[in-house]
């Protein structure tokens, strides 16, 4: 029997192999983003993508091999093809919509519900200090790095409560509403620039 080298590249057995294998990824990127790397089982994933479990295994090698494929595919894409002033924006809406029929990018729901598994730990670590060193970019102050961690923290704080809590009315919320309210302040913090002194609470005795 010809093996995969033998068969040519647009043949429709190479075809069905690339098609198995982005539905492999996909269902993988869902059920990480909506269980988290533990719960989401190897048989859970293969039955949505409608492959069975050795194809995943072929493809992939592991489970944790998967994770960083999807983490490379969705986070490393959403890095390279955003533009840095718009990156917390993209991955901020990622979170809020993560639950919608319609695609949205899912790199930070699944690093959400990833972090804390046992494998994969480092790949989903190093793809978070690559969004911190893009948001560093957009703050010229002295303490910029400081600034995107901070930036980081707040975004992952808001998928947290939303993605793992479902704290209400957060978990509910408007996506679009969301989004003002928070990157109204998101520019205050990168810029380094304080709210207008009228905007501040009076000190005692002031009102």
């Amino acid at each position: 029997m010809a093996n995969s080298a033998d068969v040519p590249a647009g043949s429709p057995r190479r075809r069905d192999a690339r098609a198995t294998r982005r539905r492999l990824l996909e269902a993988a990127a869902d059920l990480f983003a909506e269980r988290g790397y533990d719960a989401a089982t190897v048989r859970d994933i293969a039955d949505r993508a409608g492959a069975n479990q050795a194809l995943l295994f072929r493809y992939f090698g592991s489970k944790s091999a998967l994770l960083t494929e999807v983490m490379a595919h969705n986070g490393q894409e959403q890095l390279r093809a955003t533009p840095p002033e718009k990156l917390f924006e993209t991955a901020l809406r990622g979170m809020l919509t993560h639950r919608d029929k319609e695609p949205h990018d899912r790199s930070l729901a699944v690093y959400l519900r990833s972090i804390g598994g046992a494998d994969g730990t480092e790949t989903v670590k190093a793809l978070g200090e690559e969004y911190v060193e893009v948001l560093a970019t957009l703050s010229g102050a002295e303490d910029a790095a400081l600034r995107a961690d901070l930036a980081m923290a707040w975004l992952l704080g808001i998928g947290i409560m939303r993605v793992v809590v479902g704290r209400e009315p957060l978990a509910s919320a408007d996506p679009d509403a969301v989004c003002e309210l928070v990157l109204g302040l998101l520019g205050q913090l990168l810029d380094g620039t304080a709210a207008p002194e009228e905007e501040w609470p009076p000190e005692p005795g002031e009102r």
